[in-house]
């Protein structure tokens, strides 16, 4: 009996992207026909278990433009659809998918926006005339020792301590009373009327 690697799918409106993961797949065989039918099989893993795939896909393709590209990863099959037109989903059969057919999220685009461009962030991200030159995010000219540094902005241990006595010197002045005189108002104290 054989096992069901996991399928992805995505599509545009000309082809079918089918990616087959099974990491060091041997004996890879795949069967295309122009009706639709898909079938693939291999062996994998130390015990050489077969795996194996066969279904009828949506509407007929184009064999001879149809690709395949096998890695140590995955097998990928880029499957050019005979008619360009958007597939309600990717089997024949109507009814609830196989558990080993999933979408593939990476490269799904909705039919409404399959001739936009893709989202910054993505590999074939295109920024157009941007020019990131004028980002102001520093160069190596900045690292550079300056000999010309008429200004010095970092404190010295010194400049700490000295700022420090200053602050506290006038804290305290602040919070001392003006005059030992109890019947003389500071100017920090509320005034109490009677």
């Amino acid at each position: 009996m054989s096992r069901h690697p996991i399928v992805k799918w995505a599509q545009r409106s000309d082809v079918v992207f089918i990616t087959i993961e099974l990491p060091d797949a041997k004996g890879v065989k795949l069967t295309l026909e122009p009706e639709g039918k898909f079938y693939f099989s291999a062996t994998s893993g130390a015990d050489n278990a077969k795996y194996e795939v066969d279904f009828q896909l949506y509407d007929k393709v184009n064999v001879n433009e149809s690709k395949t590209s096998v890695t140590s990863r995955s097998v990928y099959y880029l499957v050019k659809k005979d008619e360009s037109k958007w597939w309600s989903r990717l089997f024949k059969k109507e009814g609830k998918p196989p558990i080993f057919l999933k979408v593939d999220w990476d490269k799904w685009v909705d039919e409404d926006e399959q001739d936009e461009k893709a989202p910054p962030g993505t590999a074939d991200a295109d920024f157009g005339d941007f020019d990131f030159s004028n980002l102001n995010m520093g160069g190596p000219e900045e690292f550079g020792d300056d000999e010309d540094d008429d200004y010095n902005d970092s404190d010295t241990e010194e400049d700490v301590k000295e700022e420090a006595g200053e602050t506290a010197s006038s804290e305290a002045k602040a919070a001392a009373p003006t005059s030992n005189d109890p019947h003389i108002l500071n100017s920090s104290e509320p005034e109490i009327k009677a």
